[in-house]
């Protein structure tokens, strides 16, 4: 991974950098003693153990001969990912685990001070929470849980919005405390903003808002609220099931989009076709037994399932939200090692946040982290829609992958070469497969080759 991802530095009680194959939390001699009491708890073990949160290890620091803090290690997620990249099961199952967490916490004496998607990694398909700093010990009387309003920022309402507004996930990226309900009420609509399931999150609060605006705001405190310990306990924990039920409210019938039953219904390949592809594919990863594969267009993730049963380590991409998401689906259900990521390469993730390094761009990310890259049917794409010339996508191919690469060639008398052409018949006359040669022959040379029956060629290139 390349870039310069600086330490977090938002965070009063520590601070977050990378070395390495780890991660370095750094607690504040302040935030030390608590930080402990929580680590050392039977919660965080059980949690560790089972993979609902990272692993650490815990070594006290010290500046002249005086305690000065704590340092953690972490080991490192494989592949960094951000809410704005993921499907909406993926926000559905970070937002469950955060309630899960905080639910198991609040017998034990602990609550989560703060609920954000940015605390929550996936490791493949199954969300990991990662900020081990961000629970406190509870105040057993105080039956408020004052991260709530951030949930439903972050998680409640960009979920409702994607479902009632068509607003894309990836919008969060431009939010950094999520929305404010107001902005949904105004884009509803006063007649659709009565719906039951955006009256209490949306309408209520959007509406308390206009009428206090002119006046002082009820103080957040728990001044006047204590209550009897097991009564608290009760009512947080019913809260909590409460906001769990609000969150799976936000799951609609997803309807099939323009390429999540392409696999499926691709008029242009018969059953030998997809045979021949696959038999291919499947000996590449024989071959070349690659730890970790970029599948750049995964659609619904036929050859990143292929991939993860052939032992590697998957990161699928698709612009196509619901393809994504089914692969999500299917991958965290059968327990396989895929993170399907909403990302499109041709505009990749931009790296944001304060001096934009607070979060890395998607190459960054990416760059020399794969030993195979699948460019299957996507190439043409790149070339007609986005303009990317061939040589440009070479250079690209060789700095994400490591060693090999496997791409398909789709030629101008293909079916859907001609439909994204457009009449552009002159501008692309010359995209030959001895022009794709001589574009990849600075960076790669051909180490196989299969012809389909459709025309298309696929090519096996190895790194030079």
């Amino acid at each position: 991974m390349t870039g310069n991802l600086r330490p977090t530095f938002r965070d009063p009680a520590g601070s977050v950098e990378f070395a390495g194959e780890e991660v370095l939390r750094r607690v504040r001699p302040a935030a030390a003693v608590e930080a402990l009491r929580f680590l050392h708890s039977s919660l965080v073990r059980n949690w560790q153990a089972s993979g609902k949160m990272v692993a650490g290890t815990i070594e006290e620091t010290s500046a002249d001969g005086q305690t000065s803090g704590l340092l953690i290690r972490h080991p490192r997620i494989f592949f960094l990912s951000y809410p704005w990249e993921w499907a909406p099961g993926q926000w559905r199952a970070a937002a469950d685990l955060t309630l899960d967490l905080c639910m198991e916490a609040v017998p034990a004496g602990f609550l989560l001070k703060d609920a954000t998607p940015l605390n929550v990694l996936f490791d493949g398909a199954r969300p990991v929470f990662v900020d081990v700093l961000s629970f406190d010990p509870r105040d057993p009387g105080n039956p408020i849980w004052l991260a709530q309003g951030q949930f439903v920022r972050t998680f409640l309402l960009p979920l409702l919005a994607h479902r009632y507004l068509g607003w894309p996930l990836a919008a969060s990226q431009i939010y950094r405390d999520g929305y404010e309900p107001s902005q949904l009420a105004d884009a509803l609509g006063p007649v659709r903003r009565l719906a039951p399931k955006l009256l209490w999150p949306v309408t209520l609060p959007a509406w308390l808002d206009r009428r206090q605006s002119n006046t002082s705001k009820p103080s957040t405190t728990a001044r006047g609220l204590q209550r009897d310990p097991e009564f608290v306990t009760a009512i947080l924990k019913k809260n909590l099931q409460k906001m769990s039920r609000r969150v799976h409210g936000t799951m609609g019938s997803e309807k099939p989009s323009r390429w999540s039953e392409y696999t499926s219904s691709a008029a242009h390949y018969s059953a030998e076709d997809h045979a021949r592809k696959k038999e291919f594919v499947d000996r590449v990863l024989r071959d070349t037994r690659p730890a970790a594969v970029l599948d750049i267009g995964a659609n619904t993730g036929a050859y990143s399932l292929l991939a993860a049963s052939a032992g590697a380590r998957v990161v699928s991409l698709d612009t196509d939200v619901t393809a994504i998401d089914q692969l999500w689906i299917r991958a965290a259900s059968e327990a396989r090692d895929i993170l399907p990521l909403v990302a499109d390469i041709a505009r990749p993730t931009p790296a944001v946040g304060w001096e934009n390094s607070e979060s890395l761009s998607l190459l960054d990310r990416a760059e020399g982290q794969f030993d195979l890259v699948l460019m299957l049917a996507v190439i043409h794409h790149l070339l007609l829609m986005d303009q990317i010339p061939l040589e440009q996508i070479a250079v690209l191919a060789a700095r994400l992958t490591r060693r090999h690469l496997l791409l398909e060639w789709v030629p101008q008398s293909d079916p859907m070469f001609q439909q994204l052409l457009r009449g552009r018949d002159a501008l692309y006359s010359g995209l030959t497969e001895e022009r794709l040669q001589a574009a990849f022959d600075a960076h790669f040379s051909v180490a196989g080759r299969q012809l389909l029956g459709n025309g298309r060629t696929l090519f096996l290139m190895e790194k030079i």
